[in-house]
């Protein structure tokens, strides 16, 4: 038995449209004013969503100031947290994009510390600040300088050095005595024999003739003998520990790295472990 009982407050479509249609809002042309405005609805799976939070039974029952309506604390932390990580990217993409942002950082730091970034060291050749007789001086010298002591610095490095000298306003003979002791001195220069007590170092590089050789007085000692070129002659021993090549009376030798020793006001020197000899009038092996 179907029911007939319908509820008064039905209305047909007609009286609904025409009802709807009282409330149109027009312009004053007369024409109906459309709303552009999209019309943002739930989907259905969120609205069951919203009304299974709601019904958690820790989910918050009213929205305040410290909390969001029907979340649970687990979800407000989930939600805090995402938006503190989105703050912190944008934060960082507008500091990697600020220009000029390292120049700014280093002037803070100079300003900070107290001081300022120290000015670049001018390189330039000395030479260059001299006048054309000076600098004809110099070059003479180096020349002069450069054969005189071997193995050493370069030609140039000599013009250079006593180039500064001068520049400085050292006179050229002051200068040129001045760079021939520090060329001496250098590691690999050849220093003349007559030289080798007024180095101003503990190892010297000599080169010349083995002039003698004597017969050891120890078994420690493997050669002892007197070297000799144009400027003087010196004793040199030669240590059985050393385990160097052995030298012959009338071969021209070079003994690099030699130690100076001084006995009874006499300086001699001493081959040891830290020291070489070369042969240079021997040809290279390949070129025999």
């Amino acid at each position: 038995m179907s029911s007939k009982n319908v509820s008064s407050e039905v209305v047909s479509v007609d009286e609904q449209a025409f009802e709807k249609h009282d409330d149109v809002e027009v312009d004053e042309d007369g024409f109906e004013v459309v709303d552009e405005t999209p019309e943002f609805r739930a989907t259905v799976d969120m609205e069951v969503q919203a009304k299974v939070d709601s019904n958690h039974p820790d989910a918050r029952v009213e929205e305040g100031p410290d909390h969001l309506y029907g979340k649970t604390l687990e979800q407000e932390e989930r939600i805090e947290a995402r938006e503190a990580e989105l703050e912190h990217i944008s934060a960082q993409a507008e500091l990697s994009q600020q220009e000029g942002r390292a120049k700014r950082t280093r002037e803070v730091v100079v300003e900070q510390c107290g001081r300022d970034e120290p000015e670049p060291v001018e390189c330039t050749d000395p030479r260059e600040k001299l006048t054309q007789e000076e600098l004809a001086a110099v070059n003479k010298q180096a020349m002069r300088i450069s054969d005189e002591v071997q193995g050493g610095w370069s030609r140039a490095v000599v013009a250079k050095q006593l180039a500064e000298k001068v520049q400085r306003g050292e006179d050229v003979t002051k200068a040129v005595l001045e760079t021939l002791e520090e060329l001496k001195a250098a590691p690999g220069a050849i220093v003349p024999i007559a030289d080798v007590p007024d180095v101003p170092v503990g190892e010297v590089t000599v080169q010349g003739t083995v002039q003698t050789l004597w017969e050891p007085s120890s078994s420690a000692i493997q050669q002892v003998g007197l070297i000799a070129d144009d400027s003087g002659k010196i004793k040199f021993t030669c240590w059985e520990r050393s385990n160097q090549t052995v030298v012959r009376e009338g071969q021209t030798v070079r003994f690099r790295a030699a130690a100076k020793n001084w006995y009874e006001g006499r300086c001699s020197i001493a081959l040891t472990g830290w020291s070489d000899i070369h042969f240079p009038e021997r040809g290279r092996w390949w070129e025999a």
